[in-house]
């Protein structure tokens, strides 16, 4: 990256109240916080700028400001952090928003701000720091100035040169054409195209299928490089082009959730800052979700002055795929499968599968038998009979079922099971895999998720048939 990381959008004040509560009011039925202490930070693009410049590196936050208290508290925090600003001015009042907090957590939040806010004035010197930027993230916070038609304009330049990341608002702009990566949340994503996470008006298939679809029709509309809807705890799933098949990258399990607030400008930070090295889209999203993850596991906002127990998996007994299947949809669940020979069960399956067990709430595989893999791989395989396969799998604490197909598809099985979704490990990125067709007949959705490179069957034959020459070798000679 040869210029600064330039962060353009709305900056807030953030202040936490922490306090305790040990009683309750005598006039009404509400808790008495009490002890208060006040902790100021920056919010919204301010937040994001004050993140980006942790990890190193020049950052410049670009942004209209107040001539009032709460904007030169911002100013002075953000230039604590190494953060240069150039500041426009803001009529009115700065926002502000202050949460009253016990143990922890919120009790409540009062927002102060300009209830019809006059647009931002935006100086030329905003224009020339967007214009001299190495990377841009675009952090609106619905407050005008992502509206402007001179930022509009150098940001849609910017992004002709340079990676551009948009994090949009509801009530914000549209992203400009030729943004590398935009990155709503879930509700965000559907709320911009009308959809709900039940499907809405295409049909269902749960939160991944309805994330990827509200997901490729923005990238279509607003003609961006591509849309990482966040999930959450879920992750985030990555939306290209209409040929290519959806990345979900899940977040890894963390102990006791901490603060939220803040996790989505912590994803956006890091995805610009990777995109600014040279990374894919899809390695920029990998490291934004880990990253929104451990600031989360870390206190969120607290972490800037214990991990989840895993998913659940089979019981005792194992059941079937049939019964698994219909107990979580009885409930209103989320049923995924993936499939393959894990034939020599190797740390890269390991990883495919507890990446697609967090997707949902079971995972059945569909497991290849001996005559399949036999056919599929040449003579000599499997080397594990299909029993012991089925036994290693079902040993797993991430999976929840295996059911043992003889085609050489999983088609049979797949229109048998209806999953919601479809899970590949990312060797398989790219084109539109075969099994997108089936699954869209019942509102299905394919994905896959991040490949753990170099490990494979066949890499370790290929080791164990050299070392075995070796030895021989030496016993011979």
């Amino acid at each position: 990256m040869t210029g600064p990381l330039v962060v353009l959008g709305d900056a807030l004040l953030d202040r936490d109240l922490d306090g305790r509560a040990d009683r309750l009011s005598p006039d009404a039925p509400v808790p008495v916080v009490s002890g208060l202490s006040e902790v100021d930070r920056p919010g919204g693009a301010g937040l994001a700028a004050l993140l980006a410049a942790r990890d190193g590196g020049e950052v410049v936050l670009v942004t209209a400001l107040g001539a009032d208290p709460a904007g030169r508290r911002v100013a002075d925090l953000l230039a604590a952090a190494g953060v240069r600003v150039v500041a426009g001015r803001l009529p009115g009042r700065t926002p502000t928003k202050e949460r009253v907090r016990v143990a922890g957590q919120s009790l409540l939040r009062i927002d102060r701000e300009e209830t019809a806010p006059a647009p931002p004035a935006v100086i030329a010197a905003m224009i020339e720091a967007v214009r001299s930027a190495g990377a841009v993230l675009v952090s609106d916070y619905g407050r005008g100035l992502t509206a402007d038609p001179g930022l509009r304009a150098a940001v849609a330049a910017a992004a002709r040169a340079v990676p551009v990341v948009w994090d949009p608002h509801p009530r914000g702009s549209d992203p400009v054409p030729g943004v590398r990566l935009v990155t709503p949340n879930l509700a965000e994503a559907l709320r911009f195209t009308g959809r709900s996470a039940d499907g809405g008006r295409d049909g269902g298939g749960g939160t991944v299928a309805a994330a990827a679809r509200a997901g490729l029709e923005l990238t279509e509309r607003w003609r961006v490089g591509g849309v990482a809807v966040t999930l959450g705890s879920g992750g985030a799933l990555l939306a290209g082009g209409p040929d290519d098949v959806p990345l979900v990258v899940p977040a890894p399990a963390v102990g006791p959730v901490g603060d939220p607030c803040g996790a989505g400008d912590r994803f956006a930070a890091t995805a610009a800052a990777r995109l600014a090295t040279g990374a894919l889209p899809s390695e920029a999203v990998t490291a934004a979700v880990a990253a929104a993850s451990a600031y989360v596991a870390a206190g969120g906002p607290a972490g800037l002055s214990a991990r989840r127990p895993p998913p659940a998996g089979p019981a005792a007994s194992p059941r079937s795929a049939a019964e698994v299947v219909g107990q979580v949809r009885a409930a209103g669940g989320t049923v995924v499968a993936t499939g393959g020979c894990f034939d020599l069960l190797h740390a890269g399956h390991v990883a495919t599968l507890e990446a697609a067990r967090r997707l949902g709430d079971c995972l059945v595989v569909c497991l290849n038998s001996d005559a399949s893999v036999g056919r599929l791989k040449g003579p000599g395989r499997p080397l594990v009979p299909e029993q012991d396969r089925v036994r290693v799998l079902e040993a797993l604490e991430v999976v929840d079922a295996v059911t043992v197909f003889g085609e050489d598809t999983p088609h049979a099985v797949l229109d048998a099971l209806r999953p919601d979704v479809w899970v590949k490990g990312g060797d398989y990125a790219g084109p539109a895999l075969p099994e997108a067709e089936l699954l869209a007949r019942w509102g299905g959705q394919v994905v896959v998720v991040p490949y753990l490179a170099g490990r494979s069957t066949t890499g370790l034959v290929r080791t164990a048939q050299v070392t075995e020459m070796t030895t021989a070798g030496r016993r011979d000679g």
